[in-house]
């Protein structure tokens, strides 16, 4: 009786399986190169493809400005105004400048035209800033920075100096900016170094030497006397004066948390 025996694969079979493999990885590996460079290229031209020049705008009106960028999806922002030649509402300056390339949906900042300057800078100086304001949006200006100083000969609130001058009418902008005074400079003391004496004690004596009744702090200090000041805010030689806040840190016992004022944690 014949039995029918499976042949075995050859040595030569083998190998030539394996070569039919590797030419199947090589294959795979050069396609997905490709398609990876291909993403890769098509990135960079999208990428590309979002910059834009920037056109020119400056002498356009504003609403005809708005148009021409938004054609290229820009935005557009008014930074500011200024009397110019040019018409009320048309671009006197524009950033960034014609022909920057820019990334699609950039904001572009234009100043625009008040047209030609027709107003006098009038007087402010001893006025407070609610009437300078109303005088100056009268006159068709407007208030521009405010700055402050102490003066010791001036009440607190007015207006010390202006710019541009009073008189003035060769302006560049609608704004008059104003310097204002604080009053006299308040007292100032170096603090006192108040450790290791009774909170109260420390509280009297900054309140006698006209400073801000301190704000107490009560903490947990391990062989330190009860209510007595083991820290303090500002330091001791620091420069205070009444507006100072000052913080105490008084020992307590037990468990503390922080409070306001004089009182114990459980008062």
């Amino acid at each position: 009786m014949d039995v029918e025996t499976e042949e075995k694969p050859t040595l030569t079979g083998f190998l030539e399986r394996l070569r039919w493999l590797g030419r199947l990885f090589l294959l795979l590996f050069v396609l997905g190169a490709a398609a990876f460079l291909s993403a890769i290229t098509a990135m960079r031209f999208a990428i590309e493809g979002r910059v834009v020049g920037m056109p020119d705008v400056v002498g356009k009106n504003y609403s005809m400005a708005v148009r021409d960028l938004g054609s290229r999806q820009l935005g557009v922002r008014v930074a500011d105004h200024s009397y110019s030649g040019l018409p009320v509402d048309d671009v006197v300056r524009q950033s960034p400048p014609p022909g920057t390339q820019v990334k699609v949906g950039q904001m572009v900042q234009v100043v625009l035209s008040l047209g030609p300057q027709k107003v006098t800078v009038p007087n402010l100086v001893d006025q407070s800033l609610p009437a300078a304001r109303l005088q100056l949006l009268t006159a068709g200006l407007q208030l521009g920075e405010v700055s402050y100083i102490y003066s010791s000969g001036e009440p607190a609130n007015l207006i010390l100096q202006q710019h541009p001058l009073p008189g003035e009418s060769q302006l560049a902008g609608p704004r008059v900016s104003v310097l204002v005074s604080l009053g006299p400079r308040p007292p100032a003391y170096l603090m006192p170094s108040l450790a290791g004496m009774p909170a109260a004690q420390a509280q009297s004596r900054l309140t006698a030497a006209g400073l801000q009744t301190p704000k107490l702090t009560m903490v947990n200090e391990p062989g330190a006397v009860t209510d007595s000041v083991v820290g303090q805010t500002p330091s001791p030689g620091a420069l205070v004066d009444p507006q100072t806040t000052i913080t105490l840190q008084v020992a307590s016992e037990g468990p503390v948390s922080t409070t306001p004022g004089s009182e114990k944690p459980g008062d």
